[in-house]
Order: C-alpha cells, then structure tokens, then sequence
C-alpha cells in the first residue's frame, strides 16, 4: 500500500490562510491534491491538518481527512518528519499498513505527477535506500555567495572567487515538493539527507518555495508563463 500525506496546517502568519488561497485560479493545496491522484499511485491521499477550513477544501478536490493533527504538532516550530510519522501511526491504527509514503507539500503548484512516479520507481528499484526526493540546481555558482559585514561586502569562500564557474562543484537544494520513503524509514527517523536517499532532480523553472507574498507573485507568474508554453502559446 502506498500513502500520500500532504501536511497543510492553518497557522501561515506570513500569508495567512496561504494553503487555501486562490492561486492562479485554485486553492494552492489542490495542485498536490491534483498531481497524487494523476500519478495513480496511491491508495489513500490525506490531509494532515489541524484546520477545518483546509480539510473541507481539500475534500473538494479529492483528499481523505481520517483525523485532525493536535495542536501540539501544529506550532511554527513542529518539523515535517514529526507530521509525517503521526499519520502513518493513526492510518495504521486504523488498519491501514502502507510499505511506502510520500510526504506531498501543500505549497507546490509544480509538482508533477511524472516525477512523482520517476521518485518511486527509483526508490523501489534499490533496497539499499530509504528515501527519494525533489531537489534542483541553484542558479548561481554557491562558492560565489557574497556577506554583508561591517558595511562591506565580503565573500563566504575568498579562495573560489577568481576560479571559473566551469571549474567549481555543481550545488543543488531541496525543492520542497515531495519525499518518498518507506514509511519504517521515516517512522525510525533515519536522515533525509544521507547516501541512502535518492535525488530526483527537478529542471529550476518548475521550482519556487512560497513563504512570502513576493514569493507568491513570482509563483504565479512562472505557472502562468509555464501553462502558457505546455499550451504551445
């Protein structure tokens, strides 16, 4: 049995109701919502929320809401593995014994069912690893980064400053749609971030974290920009 959770609570102070808001035509979850059942993988898609409003618009589109998180992992400060583990724990107290979940974050608009399946498979296809999960490339060589200190402006890695960007190390970052993993994985703890985990690299253009209104904006912007060329227009 494979489970998708999308954790989605209603406390965004930095936009507020941000789960639920009309993004380019639907509420924001509905695009994790959307991409799950596409994907055809899963068995059961839940919420896991602590919010009444978010649980009747996720219904709408689709998605099973089998309890409501406490409030004690419902704070700003409350990680995602904590989420994770306590649905896993309450499906399977309700008979339910999913082998593989995938976390699907609520603010990912992208997210792509293809790539869903592409972390999936190869997560399935190794027995040697615990996880599979979305990451890209930063657009700009790392090593470059630049500090503001004292009034100046310093760079973070003196020594990588007059090397040419063909010879310093790719980096790339979380993107922040989906993690797959067995569910003993994440109900054991084991590190995401490990030789055991999988990247699914993700082209930079389907990528954008949405924690601010200017953030949100460009959001918009890029899906609208991004349907339009799916479109062929």
């Amino acid at each position: 049995m494979n489970l998708a959770i999308i954790p989605a609570r209603g406390g965004s102070k930095r936009i507020p109701g941000k789960n639920s808001k009309i993004f380019c035509g639907k509420p924001l979850i509905a695009y994790s919502i959307e991409a799950a059942k596409e994907c055809g993988l899963f068995d059961k898609i839940i919420i896991s929320t602590d919010s009444k409003q978010i649980a009747e618009t996720a219904k709408e589109y689709g998605a099973e809401i089998p309890f409501l998180r406490p409030s004690n992992l419902s704070d700003d400060f409350t990680g995602t593995v904590p989420v994770v583990r306590h649905a896993i724990t309450q499906m399977q107290q309700l008979g339910m014994n999913p082998s593989h979940t995938c976390c699907i974050y609520a603010t990912a608009p992208f997210i792509q069912a293809s790539a869903l399946k592409d972390g999936f498979e190869k997560l399935r296809a190794d027995d040697a690893k615990h996880y599979a999960f979305s990451v890209t490339s930063f657009p700009f060589p790392i090593q470059r980064a630049l500090k503001m200190q004292n009034g100046g402006v310093f760079p973070f890695s003196p020594q990588d400053i007059p090397k040419r960007s063909q010879d310093l190390e790719e980096a790339f970052h979380d993107a922040g749609q989906f993690y797959w993993g067995t569910s003993n994985a994440f109900l054991k703890g084991i590190p995401t971030f490990s030789e055991t985990s999988i990247p699914i690299v993700l082209p930079r253009h389907l990528v954008q974290d949405i924690d601010t209104l200017e953030d949100w904006e460009r959001a918009e912007l890029m899906y609208k920009a991004f349907m339009q060329s799916k479109r062929g227009e």
